[in-house]
């Protein structure tokens, strides 16, 4: 007769591809139904690492994300990544063992409590729900865009629960539709713009918005620029700025300033993009499209509540209904310059390699079907920078929206699972690096031959050194023993090669060429200057010490 486990696990599977996670006693059973069903498993060697692969995977291909791992410490360890799937809007589900019914044990924790504390609703399976539970909870994540805790109790867990059953259908809601009076003012307003701009998020890209605004920008002639997770969605990237905000540059967003009409679809508009209050200027009406319950930042003027695809196509058909014609804003402007970037001398003072220039020779070197996966840190500047990649589910931050890092190696193994045809390039420093150690193994396992990492390593935790080493605190705790990540890359089978000056980024250029069932992970460790700060980095100094 079938288990909990297995009724969990045969309605799971029918909407979901891959999990990822650990096994311990409470999702054991769990686990050994899952093998039955056609969906994929990769273990990893740390819970958090479960959690973040699920959510690298969703961030790669839209599609659900399922974690798991077993009660307790198990559990406990996965707070920081599903604390940053609430942030991020994740659909994600997180399968964990649970305290018996029958009352908690010594080791047990209140994880219905702790899942809360960060965001994350819970839904405790029972003996004759757990199919509907599963199939609850999988519609909740959809629905909201969030993370949940799918929790069986341990007494459960192998307990008899009748025949599988046909799994319930899940009914998603339609998209927002945004307000057809809002629709007509916004347009009149893009109109009589003489400077339109127009700027998209992630929620953009989520929505599927990219060919409409395409065609909005046509329309309106306007200049158009993403935020740093949706980079790549305007078709047309002769009229774009790429990224708005610490990792543009000076000088685009300078012309950014000169916007009248701004609208933004699916972003947040949080202080990295907004330059801490700076990217518009005081006189732009800035109108914001967004689904969720109102403005996120003082300088939008108008909010519209919709779904970015739907607002962005309902205002191309309003303006060519209209007969709008572009007045040519965009087409006098010179976009190279506003492109260029500081590549540096290849030798800081220091001696050591300087970032820009290892950033912008990697550029050159780098596959160009990547898909690039960053860990946080000061060096986020760096491949958010020199980097470009093809659309928004090309470049995954996964940590930026709960401000963490560590959880760099372990987004290799999601991504590739995603996109198994791609090259997946990891990109972190040293100090997040030396806390995601468990999961170098498992990428280097999943990715193989077409796995790169390029550890920044400066030695230091390099953002807390700018900030407050500037500020006269005492700079030793903010320092690392130089880690020899080579090394440690070799000991689980991974190519690793010390880069010291540029000249040794040219294995990446042969790597490269070769078959991939031939190469194996290839990891560079950037012997970086800690002495150059990044852009975005100098804006957050600035605020932080007015």
């Amino acid at each position: 007769m079938p288990s909990v486990s297995a009724h969990v696990a045969h309605a799971l599977s029918a909407h979901v591809e891959h999990v990822f996670g650990v096994m311990g006693n409470g999702n054991a059973a769990f686990l050994d139904t899952l093998h039955d069903t056609d969906a994929a498993y990769t273990a990893v060697r740390h819970e958090a690492g479960a959690v973040v692969a699920a959510d690298a995977f969703f961030r790669s291909c839209g599609r659900l994300a399922v974690a798991t791992v077993t009660y307790g410490a198990g559990f406990t360890n996965t707070l920081t990544p599903l604390a940053e799937a609430v942030q991020a809007r994740t659909p994600l589900v997180l399968v964990v063992g649970d305290a018996p019914t029958v009352g908690a044990r010594p080791w047990d924790v209140d994880q219905v409590a702790l899942a809360a504390a960060v965001g994350a609703a819970t839904f405790v399976v029972g003996r004759a729900d757990a199919a509907a539970t599963t199939s609850h909870a999988v519609e909740h994540a959809l629905t909201h865009r969030t993370a949940v805790v799918l929790a069986i109790p341990y007494d459960l867990a192998t307990a008899e629960a009748g025949e599988l059953a046909p799994p319930a259908p899940i009914t998603l809601p339609a998209p927002l539709a945004p307000g057809e009076a809002d629709l007509d003012a916004v347009a009149r307003l893009l109109t009589e713009a003489r400077r339109p701009f127009l700027l998209a998020g992630r929620g953009a890209w989520l929505s599927g918005a990219g060919d409409a605004l395409g065609r909005l920008a046509d329309a309106t002639g306007a200049v158009t620029a993403s935020t740093a997770l949706g980079r790549g969605i305007f078709p047309d990237a002769a009229h774009d700025l790429g990224v708005a905000g610490g990792f543009g540059q000076e000088a685009a967003m300078r012309l950014v300033h000169e916007a009248d009409v701004a609208v933004v679809f699916g972003a947040s508009l949080n202080q990295f993009t907004m330059r801490f209050g700076d990217l518009f200027a005081p006189g732009t009406q800035v109108v914001q499209v967004d689904v969720g319950a109102g403005a996120t930042h003082t300088a939008v003027t108008r909010f519209v509540a919709g779904d970015a695809r739907l607002a962005a196509s309902g205002l191309a058909d309003r303006l060519a209904e209209a007969g709008a014609v572009p007045n040519g804003w965009r087409e006098s402007v010179d976009f190279g310059p506003l492109r260029a970037r500081e590549v540096g001398d290849g030798t800081a003072p220091d001696g050591r390699l300087d970032p820009r220039s290892v950033a912008a020779r990697l550029a050159e070197l780098l596959p160009e079907d990547r898909v690039v996966v960053s860990d946080g840190g000061h060096f986020i500047g760096w491949a958010n920078t020199y980097w470009p990649v093809a659309s928004p589910d090309c470049m995954l931050m996964v940590g930026t929206a709960f401000q963490s890092i560590g959880l760099g190696f372990p987004s290799v193994p999601g991504a590739a699972a995603a996109k198994p045809d791609a090259t997946i390039v990891l990109t972190t420093g040293d100090g997040g690096g030396l806390m995601a150690l468990a999961d170098l193994e498992t990428a280097v396992r999943t990715a193989g031959g077409r796995g790169i990492a390029v550890v920044w390593n400066d030695a230091a935790y390099g953002a807390e050194v700018h900030l407050y080493g500037l500020q006269g605190y005492a700079d030793a705790p903010m320092r690392i023993p130089e880690a020899d990540f080579a090394g440690l890359a070799s000991a689980v089978g991974a190519e690793g090669v010390v880069v010291r000056e540029l000249a040794d980024l040219d294995r990446l250029a042969s790597w490269a060429g070769e078959p991939v069932e031939a190469r194996r992970f290839l990891l560079l460790d950037c012997r970086i200057s800690g002495s150059v700060i990044a852009p975005y980095q100098q804006e957050i100094i600035a605020v932080n010490t007015r």
